[in-house]
């Protein structure tokens, strides 16, 4: 009896186990035995791994306190990462937990969810993949919840994760609008409430809605419970504030941060303490507080991780109130503290640069705005702003260098033996006491590493003797992967490295760089200086020891590399003046720097300049002493006019009212005749022409022109690459002309237009026929010429033309032109070539006009050969045209009675429409013009080519 009563028993359990464990049978003991299961088994372990994974995640957040903060303690990573990669394992561990429960013991029955569990796996499986940055999938968690279980407790946070993800997709509007219909169903006001206000204020933020912001901010700091939430939104409303331009309410907002102390995060009370100081007035404050202020947050002990920090700020003190020395100083020890903020270096990099910028030192504030480049984000808007800057120092840097150089060897080389001797002797003192201090620190840091390694048990303490030595010298390299580490690799310190040096100096003396060189040595060391009794002689042991002093310590190393050629002291001496030269004007013209600009003319002067640059200088002195000293001016300008009397520059000086007669080698005469030339298409004369003038009339108001009409003709031979070098050129050295702008704006408009423009196979309505020639002028081209004429008049073709195309330096085409269609080009080529009244051996090219234009353009030949085109290849949409080169300007325009078609005696630069200039060959043709090529619809048979 008793046993069939226990078989009833087991029976019956079993029975209401299989029922339990049942998902299609909603029950009450379906539903709770799959909760139980779910949230005491399950759900525990996901929710320990996601609070640790959250933790992490706010760890290793870096906050960039230089931009408003966002809301929620979570930067976004651009990696992409491979599908089944997870950027931390305790989400990829929760969303595992997650999954599991759901596959498990979800009650998905008549389209609700019976499990009451369900609704917290899934909000576990939202924030997992939310928080490993897969928005998507999270958002389709959440959306479940919402969905499958509208009752669910948690409903309220589901909604505020399901907006704080739309936020991260982009979809504020939507998430705007969804989190005020929430504020309206929430009946208690607690940390949720908070919670929905401060996701909305994150949503303003990102709409630009600064306003709405503050007020949702507000009620999030009265609702919330977490002491860091209400650090961070104070914090948060102070710069919003700030950006209003609400400075009370900003310094208001900072200091409720700072009144907080240890409750808020150090880094929250620093920064707040940074950002009142940019409240600070300056002129009106109370320096002295603002100073004892800073002065006590620096002796602080638990401030010292944000030194960087509070020596900026002291910096920014200084600067402001004019004391630039003291502002350097703090400047250089922020940048010697350990910081990950790169933006806080770069702006200690740019601050001393724009400090050394202020006191005329441009070569120093080059070497830091290049280190400001090196830690700002390219493509961003301050980054360009510098870029640009740090170009316009290019050629001051580069003719300093120059100017400073080549004055010190000219200097050594006037000196006398005595002078030269006790001049490199002080230089050797100066040597050696460095190289002392570079030893003292080297030991200093073996000292420290020694004691590193003695910590970490890489010391031998007991070697029998009672010694400690360490196994090896070479610094410990900590494992790269540690987070925060650094690399001390031994040769990327250069302290160890000099250290080295001087150890090996001490023990194994001076050594050539050889195979086997510790035999070689010894061997030498040895034999030297031994008789036959195996004894030193004494004048070996002397020349030992004047061996075993490094050369570097001796006047005669640095005595014999001076030149003591006079023809290379001159090219130094002409190398020199022309860097000062180039210096003034750079300082009159771009930097309005008139004093140093007056310094290196006067100084160019003193040093006997050719005479090509005496005049221009004196003439350029003229000017600056009228704006800094009048009597200079008036004595410079006498005498300009008693030593250079018929001098362009004397008869400006004496009729500066009235037009200067132009005489047929005047700059403005020189410069028409040039451009007349470059509108017939003689580039390569034009080009070695205009090198001479700009040479001849250095310091002339002439020479932007000159400098702009090279810049074309460089283009047109050589491509867009080297059109763009030789624009960017006259705008850097020529920024206040008119050419200089005008380079400017080709460089930022135009260009641009015509890298975008492509070859394609697209079809066409106007065809080409190249022959490639190096001469016009030789015999096989001239029988081309000939032939292709021929052509044309026995079969009557007259829309076809002829031109000679320059393409570059060396190469050149001649063209045919008129052709309406591919096969007849084909047909064309295949007559000339094959019929014996012809016979054209050279190889043809059938070319569209688009793609000429292209290739004249971009000189890319080669890449047409190689006939590897798109279909068809997107064009840029025209706005206007290339500038050409300056149009000369005749100060006295006369009326020209001369008849159609002949030019004006007193117009030199009129060009005659429709002109042929060699017998009806057409000579420049389709590069005419540098500029934007034509539509594909234009037709231009019978035009230049």
């Amino acid at each position: 009896m008793k046993i069939n009563t226990i078989k009833y028993f087991i029976f019956t359990g079993l029975l209401l186990f299989l029922i339990a464990c049942s998902t299609k049978r909603n029950t009450w003991l379906s539903r709770n035995s799959h909760a139980l299961s779910t949230k005491d088994n399950i759900l525990y372990n996901g929710g320990i791994a996601l609070d640790k994974g959250i933790e992490e995640v706010k760890l290793q957040n870096k906050d960039n306190f230089w931009a408003i903060l966002p809301v929620e303690r979570m930067q976004v990573s651009e990696d992409n990462l491979m599908p089944g990669n997870t950027k931390n394992a305790n989400f990829e561990r929760a969303e595992t937990k997650a999954t599991k429960a759901i596959q498990k013991h979800s009650m998905n029955i008549n389209g609700s969810e019976k499990n009451p569990q369900m609704d917290e796996a899934y909000m576990m499986l939202g924030q997992a993949r939310y928080y490993d940055q897969r928005f998507v999938p999270a958002l389709d968690a959440f959306n479940y919840v919402l969905n499958k279980s509208p009752n669910s407790d948690k409903i309220y946070e589901v909604k505020i994760w399901r907006e704080k993800t739309n936020m991260r997709l982009d979809n504020d509007a939507l998430a705007v609008n969804n989190l005020r219909k929430l504020l309206k169903e929430i009946k208690f006001k607690d940390q949720i409430f908070a919670d929905a206000n401060a996701t909305l204020a994150q949503a303003f933020l990102n709409l630009q809605e600064r306003d709405s912001a503050v007020a949702k901010l507000k009620i999030a700091i009265e609702f919330t419970k977490s002491k860091e939430e209400i650090s961070r939104y104070n914090y948060i409303l102070g710069q919003i504030y700030e950006e209003l331009g609400y400075k009370d309410s900003a310094y208001a907002s900072y200091q409720t941060v700072i009144d907080m102390r240890r409750k808020a995060a150090k880094s929250y009370v620093i920064h707040a303490h940074a950002r009142q100081a940019a409240q600070f007035d300056y002129e009106k404050g109370d320096t002295i507080a603002f100073l004892k202020k800073y002065n006590d947050l620096l002796k602080d002990r638990e401030n010292r991780p944000f030194l960087d920090v509070l020596h900026h700020q002291l910096g920014l003190f200084y600067e402001k109130t004019n004391n630039k020395e003291k502002a350097k100083k703090e400047y250089n020890l922020s940048l010697k503290k350990k910081t990950q903020d790169t933006y806080l270096i770069a702006s200690n990099y740019r601050n001393l640069a724009d400090l050394y910028f202020i006191e005329s030192k441009f070569v120093k504030a080059g070497n830091y705005y290049d280190s400001t480049l090196v830690q700002l984000k390219p493509r961003t808007r301050e980054f360009n702003l510098i870029k640009k800057k740090r170009e316009n120092l290019e050629d001051v840097i580069k003719y300093e260098a120059i100017s400073q150089t080549n004055d010190s060897i000219i200097s050594l080389y006037k000196m006398s033996g005595s002078e030269r001797t006790a001049y490199f002797e002080t230089h050797i003192e100066k040597l050696k006491k460095e190289e002392e201090l570079q030893k003292k620190a080297a030991e200093k840091l073996a000292r420290i590493k020694e004691n590193q390694e003695r910590n970490d048990g890489k010391i031998d303490s007991d070697d029998g003797s009672g010694s400690k030595k360490p196994k090896s010298i070479i610094p410990k390299t900590p494992n790269p992967s540690a987070a925060g580490s650094e690399s001390v690799f031994y040769f990327y310190n250069p302290t160890t490295v000099a250290y080295g040096k001087v150890e090996f100096a001490k023990n194994w003396g001076k050594r050539s760089l050889q195979d086997n060189w510790r035999v070689a040595s010894l061997s030498e060391k040895a034999n030297a200086g031994k008789g036959n009794d195996g004894k030193d002689s004494e004048e070996d042991k002397d020349a030992k020891d004047v061996a075993a002093v490094d050369e570097r310590f001796t006047p005669d190393f640095y005595i014999k590399q001076i030149p003591e050629s006079q023809t290379t002291i001159d090219s130094l001496s002409k190398e020199r003046n022309f860097a000062n030269y180039q210096l003034g004007i750079i300082y009159k013209e771009k930097f309005k720097e008139y004093q140093l600009a007056a310094n290196k003319f006067e100084k160019l002067l003193r040093d006997n300049p050719e005479e090509r640059l005496v005049l221009p200088s004196m003439y350029h002195l003229y000017k600056l002493y009228e704006i800094l000293d009048k009597s200079k001016a008036d004595a410079m300008k006498e005498s300009i006019v008693a030593n250079y009397p018929n001098s362009r520059y004397a008869q400006i000086l004496q009729n500066p009212s009235s037009e200067v007669e132009e005489s047929s080698d005047s700059p403005n005469v020189v410069y028409a005749n040039l451009y007349k030339q470059y509108q017939n298409g003689e580039f390569k004369t034009v080009l070695t022409e205009t090198e001479k003038a700009i040479n001849r009339f250095t310091g002339d108001e002439i020479v932007p022109k000159l400098e702009l009409l090279k810049a074309n003709i460089v283009g047109k031979l050589g491509g867009l690459g080297e059109f763009s070098t030789a624009l960017n050129y006259v705008a850097l050295n020529y920024p206040n002309s008119e050419e200089g702008k005008k380079a400017e704006k080709l460089l930022s408009v135009d260009l641009p237009k015509l890298e975008a423009l492509q070859l394609s196979k697209a079809p066409s309505k106007n065809w080409k026929i190249l022959y490639s020639t190096k001469d016009f002028e030789d015999a096989g081209t001239k029988a081309l010429r000939e032939k292709i004429k021929k052509f044309i008049a026995d079969r009557s073709l007259n829309k076809l033309t002829v031109s000679l195309d320059i393409y570059t330096m060396t190469d050149n085409f001649v063209v045919l032109h008129g052709i309406n269609t591919e096969d007849l080009a084909i047909g064309i080529t295949s007559i000339l070539k094959d019929y014996k009244e012809y016979k054209v051996q050279q190889t043809p090219i059938i070319i569209s006009a688009e793609n000429y234009t292209i290739v004249q353009i971009k000189k890319n030949l080669d890449e047409f050969l190689a006939g590897n085109l798109p279909e068809t290849a997107p064009q840029p949409n025209w706005d206007g045209t290339l500038e050409k080169a300056p149009e000369p300007v005749q100060q006295k325009p006369v009326a020209n009675n001369n008849q159609k078609g002949q030019p004006s005696q007193d117009d030199p630069n009129e060009i005659i429409p429709g002109k042929n200039l060699k017998g009806g060959e057409q000579k420049g043709g389709e590069q005419q013009e540098f500029a934007l090529p034509p539509s594909p619809q234009m037709d231009k048979s019978g035009k230049k080519g």
